[in-house]
């Protein structure tokens, strides 16, 4: 029996018997006016296990389908057996499908029946985007051994990610993949090739004078710490995504998701007895078009944004990370108040040259992202905290720098905003730094629902 039928025999007997478990049912909520107003009302979800005959249908034309690439009238007939169930859950496992799908009937074909099971029109573009953005936009609930199912799916494309997908404090319905494998390699290993986007650590860095490839007016994220201060260009970041460093006696993971615009820096020392320091690396996986970083040492999943571990040993430890202040500027500005400051030097760029905000990203995010907040646009630059009182808080970047320009208090509760370097930090009343970093406003707000948004 090849690998590919035998998955197929593995993904039917955990879809037949784990969606016969309990009942699950969508809870009772209102959603806001904008959500409904872009996506419509929500279809009705069933409670209960699926029935045998659609449990069969899905055997036929998600198994046989896609892990055996087989297509015809059977697999034709059982799609509609699906659709005619009229439960919206099943979407979620249709929408991993198209994700991998092969072939656009095959494509054609799931992102119909998906459509049906949403009550929505039928996507003529961008199907799997438009579908997992309607079941994001309205938290349809997943289906019963959502999880292992999802699993078998996934760690049939990338073996290693089998590790990643294990119970824990994250919503698995939100995690698709981003085009990219996983980068597994041990820590150190910068200039070790993979098939991934490659993590730098402990990256060579070069004096500011010696730093004539770099333009006055190029993007830098500038890290000061202990007095020892660090710009890391965006032209390099876009490439690694992930630094791994030492900076002013501190071990620092240092994430950068292109499709955010966001670099944080976590300390990744001074951790709990017995924890290892973390080796922060992009699994090639996203979670609401924000990377999903993890720790290549024990597995264990990161929420990016937050820096919580949320699956695997570091989570059972109840490991988080504190944040370090990111300085996003021009390394122009960033010398200019820095002049001892290094930076990581031009080789480390592989000779490319991206520039993902105003060229792949101008329009908007390009992964699914369900609702975003409408108060600002989604690719507003926001500097965002979580005050003492654990309230979240965003500063639109251009109204901040022009209230600070004109002299004007910018603060929220404890955090008090300051120009730095040519950027934006958030410091307490006494002047000590609190973490922030800047991001664009859809990934700040749906990883904050609910933040508030300072208006001066």
């Amino acid at each position: 029996m090849s690998s590919l039928a035998r998955l197929g025999q593995r993904l039917f007997v955990i879809i037949a018997l784990t969606m016969a478990c309990s009942p699950v049912v969508q809870a009772e909520k209102a959603l806001p006016d904008y959500v409904t107003d872009q996506f419509g009302e929500p279809p009705a979800v069933p409670s209960g296990a699926l029935s045998p005959d659609v449990q069969a249908a899905v055997q036929t034309a998600f198994v046989d389908s896609v892990t055996n690439a087989v297509w015809g009238p059977d697999q034709t007939a059982a799609l509609a057996e699906v659709a005619a169930s009229g439960d919206p859950r099943i979407a979620w496992v249709v929408s991993d499908l198209m994700r991998f799908a092969s072939g656009p009937r095959l494509s054609a074909e799931l992102t119909k029946v998906a459509a049906t099971l949403l009550e929505i029109e039928t996507p003529r573009q961008n199907g799997w985007g438009i579908i997992t953005d309607h079941l994001i936009a309205w938290d349809i609930p997943a289906p019963p051994g959502y999880l292992a199912t999802k699993r078998a799916i996934f760690a049939r494309m990338v073996a290693q990610w089998e590790r990643l997908f294990v119970e824990g404090d994250i919503d698995w319905r939100m995690v698709s993949w981003g085009g990219v494998l996983i980068d597994d390699r041990p820590f150190d290993t910068t200039h070790q090739p993979c098939n991934c986007i490659p993590a730098a650590d402990n990256p060579r860095v070069s004096p500011a004078d010696e730093a004539a490839w770099l333009a006055d007016d190029a993007v830098v994220f500038g890290i000061e710490i202990n007095g020892e201060a660090r710009a890391y260009p965006r032209r390099i970041m876009e490439v690694r995504e992930m630094v791994n460093d030492t900076l002013g006696g501190r071990d620092l993971g240092i994430p950068y998701c292109t499709l955010c615009g966001a670099a944080q820096a976590y300390y990744t020392d001074d951790l709990p007895a017995g924890v290892e320091r973390p080796v922060l690396r992009t699994s090639g996986l996203l979670i609401r078009s924000n990377k999903v970083m993890f720790d290549v040492n024990t597995f264990s999943v990161f929420d990016t944004f937050l820096g919580e571990a949320v699956t695997g040993p570091l989570f059972e430890k109840g490991v988080k990370l504190e944040q370090a202040p990111v300085i996003t500027t021009t390394w122009g500005e960033w010398k200019a108040a820095h002049p001892n400051t290094t930076v990581l030097i031009e080789a480390l760029a592989l000779g490319r040259d991206f520039d993902f905000r105003n060229g792949r990203d101008a329009n908007g995010p390009i992964f699914p992202v369900g609702d975003v907040d409408p108060r600002l646009p989604v690719h507003e630059d926001v500097v965002g905290i979580v005050t003492a009182s654990g309230t979240p808080v965003a500063f639109q970047r251009t109204a901040a720098m022009v209230a600070l320009a004109a002299g004007q208090e910018v603060a929220f509760e404890n955090v008090r905003l300051v120009l730095v370097g040519g950027g934006l930090k958030a410091v307490d009343a006494n002047g000590a730094d609190l973490g922030s970093h800047q991001a664009f406003w859809f990934a700040w707000s749906q990883f904050h629902p609910g933040t508030e948004l300072w208006n001066g």
